[in-house]
């Protein structure tokens, strides 16, 4: 039997649904299902992505039978809509529009009203009896087509038609006339002749596989490329092309278009949310080049535009009982577009819809007091990624704040950095390490990574549902859009506010995007408060999962914070971070430039007391929790200055010549730091270092368990072993020192001594090396540096090309590599058990609170993770996700 390439939908029967997504693509299986439960959709069919698939397989050609599919379908349109593709007395039109299986706004191209030309264009003046519209049809076809499928430069088609508003002295589209628009449509076909040497294409037939052609070709355009490696989207799951009749929305002021949201996809309130324009069409209300109107009066403020509920009542009510059956359908807050056309109201589009982190959690847990949904789905309706948005500080209600502009409140959070005003100029500044607001008229999809480079977006037009709101939305960004306070010029690099006030490019400004506040400079902000909503979902996902969550914390602050956010006790505390503080960083290079024994620990017993100090507090904040204490990892000459002004300076101080402390720098300075003189290499070199932390640790915990009842089982970590033999020496020396310490404060206190697996020796050693290993925790970052042969440090200059260019699929530092670093974490912990049935393992690299990571480590068997503080509610809801999805 042939392959069926193309799915029929109309007039309540689709020969798909919302199962076939992979086939049909998100938008060609809602519009087949959508179709199936009656609701009305305009006729048309889905080209399926294995077409897309096919087309890139052989060198852009279509397979053989598509042809007369095509063909056969569009007849069924044909018949269905009782008009003819091409006919010049009763001509059919149609969009053609593309659609992925993940959701792409505005990734990907879109041609409406196509099948015009100089013929058909009087066919649809007879159907409408208004040659304004059908000309302002034609030459919007025109500008997307010539665009789209030919290349042309859209500016080009743009300023001729600024200019003929300016010469007729109006500021809107629908300010021009019939005779206006006709006459724009020949200069177009001129221009475009001009500019790209070819005519303007008269025949639908061509036009059709044009269009077909181009959004196929769009799967693979820049921003598509861009916005699938940002969201992990694979290239080989191709596109789907949906051919649908016209139905407009620009026919006169009985007629709309429209984008809603089922609920607010902002803050997940359940409220009809939503934009739509008369006398328009779909393009119009997600470009900005209008401002918007609200469909409903519920949250209408004082000069906004009227609501549909009171324009066009029936339309408006039809919609609210639509958006109530596909919330119950789908279960899920839906994405909807629709056209009015002559008081009748169409479906074009419904899809689960883009929402931030706090919308997500509020709508999981609404829904599930509503019956819609149980717990479980509600726990994987949010994102472990989402959280992040909700995780970090927000502006300070009571600091000062100079508002300068006041904008829609498109997507929340709040963002401060340096104005740029173009998308290239903010990624490159970005990869620079610098803050930076990307400021535009509005965006479009050609500014993506522009977008994910900046902290925030501001845009002077364009509404709640406009590319810049749901693109920002969807990737957890603030931004402020629709800002009608501020006038953007280009060419000058700046911005005025209403009071004539100048923003320059490099200007700090912060964006409020809960408020739709712009300030000038950077406001402080507030940790954030997770309550409510929040509280009630993380209750369910600590029900569901296995795996534990710690944090990496190296100071009570970041303790109490972590255990705050859920953290299980600490994971990592690196103790090499305190001996940086002022009050002790003195003593640690008097320990460093003694030459002997003797003066070593005359400077390690001044840095005891104040390590005690340190471990006394974060077991207070950790009280009832593991806590794992990392003995000195770093080599010696991280302590100590490097440049020469600072070297003089210090040998002042220490009251050493400068060309011994100069020559102390150099016997410590190594060509390969990473691989020289650290963790247990110095341990044994210089024992008295890890004797004094081992004292420090357990006189701390003594003396909480002597004096305030406390319940300690220290975790003593030895980083870097790669031969047993170096933990077994160095375990013995840990072992005495507790032991002594014990004896003195006549305590009972158990305790663990483990090693961080941070080398690939270790991980193929791993059975021999649990023989003295009490615990296993994997350091992910130097595993993967030491597996992969690249230095985290350096590997920023090339690692992004190998992300782009499809060599990797993700930065290894960033997630974890499971066919290669994993397959070792899996090694390990294996082999660990086989000698050491209940070994504790875990791994405290940063990979700990990326999704995919924990993910990997569930399944690996792992105890626990441990990831920074601000990473610990990802963490513990990625692992919830683990546990539901072997379900």
């Amino acid at each position: 039997m042939a392959a069926k390439y193309v799915y029929f939908f109309g007039d309540g029967k689709a020969e798909g649904s919302a199962e076939m997504k992979n086939l049909l693509g998100g938008k060609g299986a809602n519009l087949a299902e959508m179709t199936s439960i009656g609701l009305p959709v305009p006729a048309g069919f889905t080209i399926t992505t294995e077409v897309c698939t096919e087309f890139y397989k052989n060198n852009r050609q279509y397979p053989a039978s598509l042809t007369e599919e095509v063909a056969a379908n569009l007849k069924q349109v044909e018949d269905l809509m009782g008009k003819k593709f091409g006919d010049p007395d009763n001509p059919l039109l149609v969009s053609v529009r593309s659609g992925a299986r993940a959701s792409m706004p505005g990734m990907m191209d879109t041609i409406l009203n196509l099948g015009l030309n100089d013929t058909t264009v009087q066919g649809i003046i007879s159907q409408s009896g208004d040659e304004r519209f059908a000309y302002d049809a034609y030459r919007r076809f025109v500008q997307m087509y010539s665009d789209v499928v030919m290349g042309m430069d859209k500016e080009a088609l743009e300023h001729l038609l600024e200019h003929k508003k300016e010469d007729r002295g109006v500021r809107l589209d629908t300010d021009l006339t019939a005779d206006d628009w006709k006459e724009l449509v020949g200069k177009f076909k001129i221009k475009i002749k001009e500019t790209l040497g070819q005519e303007f294409p008269e025949d639908p037939q061509e036009q059709l596989w044009g269009a077909i052609g181009a959004v196929f070709g769009s799967w693979m355009n820049p921003r598509a490329i861009t916005y699938r490696r940002l969201n992990n989207i694979p290239a080989e799951w191709g596109t789907a092309v949906n051919v649908q009749s016209m139905v407009f929305g620009n026919m006169g002021n009985d007629c709309a278009t429209g984008v809603a949201f089922t609920r607010d996809p902002s803050t997940g309130e359940n409220y009809f949310y939503g934009e739509y324009l008369v006398n328009a069409q779909g393009e119009d209300v997600v470009a900005g080049i209008r401002t918007p109107q609200p469909i409903n009066k519920a949250k209408k403020k004082d000069g906004d535009l009227p609501a549909m509920e009171d324009v066009m009542p029936a339309c408006y009510q039809q919609l609210v009982d639509i958006r109530s059956i596909l919330e119950k359908h789908y279960k899920d807050m839906q994405d909807i577009e629709f056209t009015i056309e002559k008081g009748k109201l169409y479906m074009l589009q419904t899809r689960n819809g883009k929402r931030t982190a706090r919308a997500a959690i509020k709508t999981a847990v609404d829904m599930v007091s509503e019956g819609l949904i149980d717990e479980r789905t509600a726990v994987l309706r949010v994102a472990p990624s989402q959280l992040d948005q909700l995780l970090h500080p927000s502006l300070d209600p009571k600091a000062e704040k100079k508002v300068i502009a006041k904008g829609l409140p498109a997507s929340p959070g709040a963002a401060s950095g340096e104005v740029i005003f173009n998308a290239d100029e903010a990624e490159a500044a970005a990869k620079l390490g610098l803050k930076v607001i990307l400021v535009r008229v509005e965006t479009s999809p050609e500014d993506i990574h522009g977008m994910h480079a900046a902290q925030g977006i501001l845009t002077a037009r364009g509404g709640m549902t406009s590319h810049a709101a749901v693109v920002a939305r969807g990737m957890g960004k603030c931004c402020v859009a629709g800002c009608g306070d501020i006038k953007v010029n280009y060419a000058a690099s700046q911005f005025a506010d209403r009071n004539g006030n100048i923003v320059k490019k490099g200007d700090i400004i912060t964006l409020d995007g809960s408020t739709g506040e712009v300030m000038l400079g950077m406001v402080p902000t507030v940790s954030p408060e997770l309550t409510g909503d929040f509280g009630i979902l993380m209750t369910w996902v600590d029900q569901f999962r296995r795996l534990k969550v710690r944090a990496n914390a190296d100071n009570p602050n970041d303790a109490k914070v972590a255990r705050a956010f859920g953290a299980q006790g600490i994971g990592l505390c690196r103790t090499e971070h305190m001996f940086f503080e002022a009050d002790r960083i003195a003593a640690v290079r008097e320990m460093i430039l003694s030459e002997d024994l003797e003066g070593r620990q005359r400077a390690l017993a001044k840095i005891l007391p104040m390590q005690k100090g340190d471990f006394i507090g974060l077991f207070r904040e950790m009280k009832g929790l593991p806590v794992t204490i990392r003995l000195l990892d770093p080599p010696l000459h991280e302590f100590l200055p490097q440049e020469e002004k600072d070297i003089e300076s210090l040998a002042k101080t220490m009251g050493v010549s400068i060309q011994a402390l100069k020559a102390k720098v150099e016997f410590l300075h190594e060509f390969n730091p990473m691989l020289g003189h650290r963790g247990c290499r110095l341990g044994l070199t210089f024992p008295e270092i890890y004797d004094m932390q081992v004292q420090a640790i357990m006189e701390a915990a003594c003396e909480l368990v002597k004096d305030e009842g406390f319940t300690i089982v220290p975790e003593i970590m030895i980083p870097l072993v790669a031969v047993v033999d170096e933990l077994k020496r160095l375990r013995e020396n840990a072992i005495r020192v507790c032991e002594e310490v014990i004896t003195r404060y006549g305590v009972k206190i158990d305790y663990l001594i483990g090693t961080m697996i941070e080398l690939p020796r270790a991980a193929l050693t791993a059975d021999e090396i649990a023989v003295e290993a009490e615990f296993f925790s994997f350091g992910t970052n130097d595993l993967t540096q030491t597996t992969f042969g690249l230095s985290r440090d350096d590997a920023g200059k090339f690692l992004p090309f190998y992300v782009e260019t499809g060599l990797l699929e993700e930065d290894p530092f960033v997630s974890l590599d499971q066919n290669g670093v994993g397959q070792l974490v899996k090694m390990g912990c294996e082999k660990g058990r086989a000698t050491r049935p209940d070994i504790k393992l875990g791994i405290c690299g940063e990979h700990g609170g990326d999704p995919a990571s924990v993910i990997f480590c569930h399944k690996a068997g792992l105890d626990y993770v441990s990831c920074s503080p601000f990473r610990v509610p990802i963490a513990r809801l990625a692992a919830a996700h683990a546990v539901l999805m072997e379900q």
